[in-house]
């Protein structure tokens, strides 16, 4: 057995084979506070509410976060921000530890292999990804697992390009950052991040609307469109506004990167879109109008979208550990034996 693991600023998300099927787990990676006592804590036991108490607090962990936020009108707690472990955030560690044993659960063997995504340093950031890598890299080995890191984009390669040799440019649109691979049969030719995904939409929205970044979440989450004809000066018409701004300054940033990193021009490369930013019905239109405007040096096969793009990074993940724990191991050089014998 082996698992994929997307360790996601917004959710936490395993992948695991269980015969024909990829099965997932999945949990909103933040938390909320609430005051302490012995009744709201039997409560929340009773309704398997993912919990744990320090002192006189209480802290809901992962899906029901949000539920709890919007009911108290508290804002959430998010353990990672922009991608990474976030500096900010005392108990980030306790959280996430937290929420990646309910994620992942045990190994089913000893030093199970279990890929987990990682972000590539953004180019548009002096943000460093090492602390946050090695950290979660410790929690799993600690589990129990063998955990090697997989950078985001490259997962996205894995899980959506085979039948092209692994060959294409993937792009995972997070919540924290937005991943940027272009591989050439799975050999990596440009990787990066740029520092802005999801919450730099809900964010920006929020202050432009006045409202609550929890409560422009979750209008995005429920049943957003990118149409850009209704709710003009509303969320979700700053939503709209945002969107379309990351989409122009994500694809510059992939020509400028293209033109520095001298890619040959005779590829024909499809383009391959995923993550939970998205998600909303007209994305890929818009991206895909968006990068026909820009100069890039070679040739778009097409744009597609996956069915399930929340699950694309966890399986990618899963891909490469499986693929990994298949690897023979190499044979012993038999001249280092014999002179292992003779002394």
């Amino acid at each position: 057995m082996a698992k994929g693991l997307d360790v996601g600023t917004m959710n936490i998300i395993s992948a695991q084979q269980e015969g024909n099927e990829t099965v997932f787990v999945q949990q909103r990676n933040s938390f909320v506070e609430i005051e302490y006592s012995d009744m709201a804590e039997q409560m929340l036991s009773r309704s398997d509410v993912l919990h744990i108490r320090k002192d006189d607090k209480v802290y809901v962990v992962g899906d029901d976060a949000l539920n709890f936020a919007n009911i108290f009108n508290k804002e959430t707690r998010r353990p990672m921000q922009h991608g990474i472990l976030s500096s900010d955030e005392k108990s980030a560690i306790p959280m996430m530890k937290l929420i990646i044993e309910q994620v992942v659960g045990s190994p089913d063997h000893p030093n199970e292999k279990v890929y987990f995504s990682t972000p590539a340093d953004p180019i548009d950031s002096d943000l460093s990804t090492l602390y946050h890598q090695k950290t979660i890299e410790s929690f799993l080995d600690d589990m129990g697992y063998d955990a090697e890191p997989i950078n985001e984009g490259m997962s996205v390669i894995y899980s959506e390009l085979a039948d092209n040799d692994f060959t294409g440019l993937g792009i995972s649109f997070g919540a924290g950052m937005t991943n940027v691979t272009l591989a050439y049969y799975a050999v990596p030719v440009m990787k990066f991040s740029v520092a802005r995904g999801g919450d730099w939409i809900d964010e920006q929205a929020a202050q432009a609307t006045g409202t609550p970044v929890d409560k422009v979440t979750s209008i995005k989450e429920e049943d957003f469109t990118l149409d850009f004809t209704t709710d003009v000066g509303g969320v979700e018409g700053a939503l709209s506004i945002y969107y379309e701004n990351l989409l122009d300054y994500v694809i510059d940033l992939i020509q400028r990167e293209i033109d520095e990193e001298d890619v040959e021009e005779g590829l024909d490369v499809p383009v391959v879109v995923t993550g939970g930013t998205s998600t909303p019905d007209g994305f890929t239109e818009l991206f895909e109008r968006h990068l026909e405007e820009a100069n890039i040096p070679f040739s778009i096969s097409g744009v597609s979208h996956v069915e399930e793009p929340m699950y694309s990074v966890a399986r990618g993940g899963l891909v490469a550990a499986r693929s990994d724990e298949e690897q023979p191991e190499e044979p012993a050089d038999e001249d280092a034996e014999a002179a292992e014998a003779e002394e």
